[in-house]
């Protein structure tokens, strides 16, 4: 994964404005940009490749921007364009509707029709949102179907919004941590993860081929099972009824992964659990305390699967790494005096 940034910061006032302008229009496309703050003007560009696909994380001095007929016809890149709200106020208009984001939307918009946008913050302060661009060519829902969803606001702290604002704020996180390999798997999740978000607006899972429901619908069983790995009672038929689908297609999503339901939250649970047993920080809590909580019900089947994956019981392997990390900032202090 190819990350660029870009910062106002370091750089004299009087080039901000410019710099900020010049970064901005090459790295997603050309538009107008006007700004009341040019002497004083504040902003930065993080910028994350994942070659067919683009996330980017902006803020920005307040402004307005417009995209043209004249601009489209010099340059169509042919991109569509989800914007997430993160700070100040968003507002975008196009196809005749206008939206104004809030810290719970997002809006979609197409750069092949002329769009105008702006935003708002307060004195002194700067405006922030994660643009997430995909090249119409991969989208697998044709554009007239999605006109009804243009300038359009959309929920992100629920279904599929919430589950694709996730998944790009985890693709920001962790972008370090990529290789190329895993940025072409991830470029297609975000595809259908943004496709079944349209699809679930348009109140149509027809305007979606099969191949994509399914892997949006498989994230989204993901999804739920680590947000309550904490529930003993989590089951198959729970998982299912809460999606709406059957136990028997849940079994088969996860055939197709070559796991059970049941191997993927058991694993889910154990990769909790060793995180937090070898974590300093939590190193008063107690080795049942810390199973529990991540749904295990008793401490002696916890301990025997523990240890069937990570080659040795849950206390032992607290008590090695929890001690790796105490003795490794003593080797860097010893290794810094004998420099000096």
């Amino acid at each position: 994964m190819i990350e660029n940034t870009f910062s106002t910061e370091d750089l004299p006032k009087e080039d901000r404005w410019a710099s900020w302008y010049e970064s901005g229009t090459r790295s997603h496309l050309p538009t107008l940009i006007r700004t009341d703050h040019q002497d004083d003007f504040r902003g930065s560009i993080r910028l994350l490749d994942l070659g067919s696909v683009q996330v980017s994380t902006l803020t920005y001095s307040p402004l307005q921007v417009r995209r043209t007929p004249k601009l489209i016809r010099q340059s169509d890149p042919d991109i569509l364009y989800f914007v997430f709200h993160r700070r100040g106020g968003i507002g975008v208009a196009q196809a005749g509707r206008e939206a104004v984001l809030t810290s719970q939307t997002l809006v979609f918009y197409d750069t092949s029709q002329p769009f105008t946008a702006w935003a708002t913050a307060e004195h002194g302060s700067v405006a922030g949102c994660v643009i997430l661009q995909v090249p119409r060519k991969l989208f697998p829902i044709r554009t007239e179907t999605l006109d009804p969803l243009l300038a359009a606001s959309l929920p992100s702290r629920e279904g599929f919004g919430a589950l694709l604002a996730g998944h790009l704020d985890q693709l920001v996180t962790n972008a370090a941590g990529y290789t190329p390999a895993d940025a072409v798997r991830l470029a297609a999740i975000t595809v259908d993860l943004s496709a079944a978000l349209c699809s679930h607006e348009l109140e149509s899972n027809d305007t979606l081929p099969p191949e994509t429901h399914r892997r949006a619908i498989q994230a989204q069983v993901h999804a739920f099972i680590r947000e309550h790995l904490g529930d003993p009672d989590l089951s198959p038929d729970t998982i299912a009824a809460a999606h709406q689908i059957s136990t028997r297609y849940l079994y088969k999503l996860f055939q197709d992964q070559g796991l059970t339901v049941a191997d993927w939250i058991r694993r889910s649970r154990l990769e909790r659990c060793r995180r937090d047993l070898a974590d300093p920080a939590q190193r008063s809590r107690s080795v049942l305390a810390i199973a529990v909580q991540w749904g295990f019900k008793d401490g002696a089947n916890f301990s025997r699967v523990f240890r069937s994956a990570y080659g040795m019981p849950p206390g032992e392997y607290r008590n090695h790494h929890q001690s790796d990390a105490v003795r490794e900032p003593t080797r860097t202090v010893q290794a810094t005096t004998r420099t000096s």
